[in-house]
């Protein structure tokens, strides 16, 4: 029996022949979760959307994982250019509102591929 689950439902897609995210035990790791829109694949321009999709994907990576927003003890933040920062600081706001209870993260700029603004990547105990 193997010992990773991989995460697939609801959940976009990568390119190459990555998870998005897997569960090992009560453990969630993620791969680069980015701005993509989940049915269709496709990226939009805006660094607003981009941002608010990289967020509702990690949802959506709980919620394939039996868990919530809540079980997320780290997210690290991979940013084109860092006056996204702001963009990603107000989705963090809405996804985590009480300053008690939020996890770790850790913002560093990035050679993003393609228009790609921002990837968000998590790890999370159930």
């Amino acid at each position: 029996m193997a010992k990773r689950k991989v995460l697939k439902e609801g959940l976009p897609h990568h390119r190459n022949p990555i998870p998005t995210a897997i569960k090992i035990g009560q453990m969630v790791f993620s791969s680069a979760i980015g701005g993509h829109d989940p049915e269709t694949n496709a990226t939009p321009k805006e660094p607003e959307r981009q941002v608010e999709l990289a967020f509702e994907n990690v949802r959506r990576v709980m919620k394939a994982a039996g868990g919530t927003t809540d079980d997320i003890a780290k997210i690290t933040v991979f940013l084109k250019d860092m006056k996204h920062r702001e963009v990603v600081n107000q989705e963090w706001l809405k996804m985590f509102p009480d300053e008690e209870n939020r996890p770790v993260r850790h913002a560093i700029k990035a050679d993003l591929p393609g228009d790609l603004v921002v990837q968000l990547e998590i790890l999370a105990v159930l």
